[in-house]
């Protein structure tokens, strides 16, 4: 880019004496309808936990859920991510719970649907909630069988979508599966459900807390790093976006999100579809941590989020959404 003028015809800090000036030429904005509010569902009645990994945290019985919901309705928050914690006698090698059709994920979105219509649902397609290794897949002779995987997945994303479910969003990874599940969707008439690729999604070392989460991190004896992506790897990316768009995703998922904010913006412009960021986790304690320590000021929650939208993210994933949601307010 070609500097105009110099100093001193030229000075900067003209626009930044003030905080009006400063709003007035700002370049970046965020509003309640870029937040999606993940929220971890529970089975049983009348019962609230807490995540100490993740502090403030909770899951919640479905009977709970209006706790939550009635602030993201509130706060005029478009839509939240349901993910549910398996009690363990309902997890088996091939994730069986993931096609009950009474599960805790499908009657999570027939009550929300009911009771909170107008509050838009994403679920996520993948079977480490569900398997007792805690992996996203079937394993077969030691190793993730990426087709015997798709043909559960195909069925678990049919299910939650006849259920009701906005946004279908396979985090799986395994090759392929984009393409069945919407084949699968537009045969049964399901045509104006939306899919969310997690595309972008590395074997990264912050989903941590979110293992703790679902119950699946004590079951996990091996990596993930034979399907979540290598984070060393730009151009691998795009090749996984390619291939989900090519069959069918309506946006992309980039996971996590603040150590790959390059990442969004290359994304962004080079494919010209909506890219999504998903504050995970470990950004989520680390931040909540550094703050209540006294380390970081509580504002560096909110910088945090405008960076996602400034790297291009047209919507971010975060449990900071009703935080974020009162400020805006």
């Amino acid at each position: 880019m070609k500097i105009i003028g110099s100093f001193p015809k030229i000075r900067l800090r003209r626009l930044r004496k003030s905080k009006w000036i400063r709003d007035l030429v700002s370049e970046t904005t965020i509003s309640k309808n870029d937040l999606i509010l993940p929220i971890f569902i529970r089975e049983g009645k009348n019962k609230i936990d807490s995540i100490k990994s993740m502090p403030d945290i909770k899951r919640y019985t479905i009977d709970k859920l209006p706790i939550i919901l009635k602030q993201v309705k509130k706060y005029k928050i478009p839509a939240v991510a349901l993910f549910p914690y398996t009690s363990k006698n309902k997890k088996d090698k091939i994730g069986s719970e993931a096609l009950n059709p009474n599960n805790l994920v499908c009657r999570s979105i027939r009550y929300i649907k009911e009771k909170f219509p107008t509050i838009g649902i994403m679920t996520d397609v993948a079977l480490d909630p569900y398997t007792s290794h805690g992996h996203d897949g079937v394993i077969i002779d030691n190793k993730i069988n990426n087709d015997a995987t798709i043909r559960i997945l195909v069925k678990q994303a049919l299910l939650q979508a006849k259920m009701g479910c906005d946004i279908i969003a396979p985090s799986d990874m395994m090759d392929g599966r984009v393409g069945e599940i919407r084949k699968i969707l537009d045969k049964n008439n399901l045509k104006d459900t939306s899919i969310l690729s997690y595309a972008v999604k590395f074997a990264s070392n912050f989903y941590g807390p979110f293992r703790d989460a679902v119950g699946s991190k004590s079951n996990l004896k091996k990596d993930k790093k034979t399907y979540q992506m290598d984070f060393r790897n730009i151009s691998e990316s795009y090749r996984e976006v390619a291939l989900d768009i090519n069959e069918g995703a309506d946006m992309i998922m980039v996971k996590p999100g603040l150590p790959y904010l390059d990442m969004i913006g290359k994304i962004k412009n080079r494919f010209k579809i909506p890219v999504l960021a998903y504050q995970v986790s470990g950004e989520y304690s680390m931040l909540k941590n550094a703050v209540s320590k006294k380390l970081l000021d509580e504002k560096s929650i909110f910088e945090s989020i405008i960076s996602f939208k400034r790297a291009g993210a047209c919507a971010i994933v975060t449990y900071f959404a009703i935080d974020i949601a009162k400020k805006l307010s």
